[in-house]
């Protein structure tokens, strides 16, 4: 006998969302990623669904080449909002920087990652709300990272975003 996954109601969305919440702040990642797929079965358009699939899945990447790294960008690409689609567009290529620095990844492929998040961080600063300035934190926090590396630090070569595509994906 072969089952099937149940669909939740409609109803029960809002209180799925929290759930979500809960298990990302417990570091309980793939259950919130399992919550979050039942939600967009039910409301395939979600946005708050979308959003946290992409940060539970993203709260998994290690930096190994199996992080689903184009699953997490896809779910940010859906997002309607132009500024919540850059702005997490650049979280995905920061977090996936982070995990490649924290593997210890070479230089040039932390390089690629770090200005494909401040390219999109600089597209999200455009376009922000008024008052909201979080894509010039996390520029910041890029570029002090970048600082930190001894090869991605200094003018050493002006890497411009026209040197590379915004997105590299593997």
């Amino acid at each position: 006998m072969e089952r099937e996954f149940k669909t939740i109601s409609k109803n029960g969305i809002a209180e799925a969302l929290t759930k979500v919440q809960h298990y990302r702040y417990l570091n309980q990642a793939e259950e919130a990623e399992s919550i979050c797929r039942d939600i967009l079965a039910a409301d395939p358009e979600n946005q708050m669904a979308l959003r946290q699939l992409g940060l539970a899945i993203t709260d998994q990447f290690s930096g190994a080449t199996s992080d689903r790294f184009n699953e997490a960008y896809s779910s940010f690409e859906k997002l309607t909002d132009v500024y919540e689609r850059s702005y997490y567009l650049g979280i995905v290529n920061e977090r996936r920087a982070k995990a490649q620095l924290q593997a210890g990844h070479r230089s040039h492929t932390l390089r690629a990652s770090f200005e494909s998040a401040l390219h999109f961080y600089e597209e999200a600063e455009k376009v922000r709300p008024q008052g909201n300035d979080d894509a010039i934190l996390r520029w910041n926090r890029c570029l002090r990272l970048m600082q930190g590396i001894p090869d991605l630090s200094g003018e050493q070569e002006e890497f411009e975003a026209s040197d590379a595509p915004p997105l590299l994906r593997e």
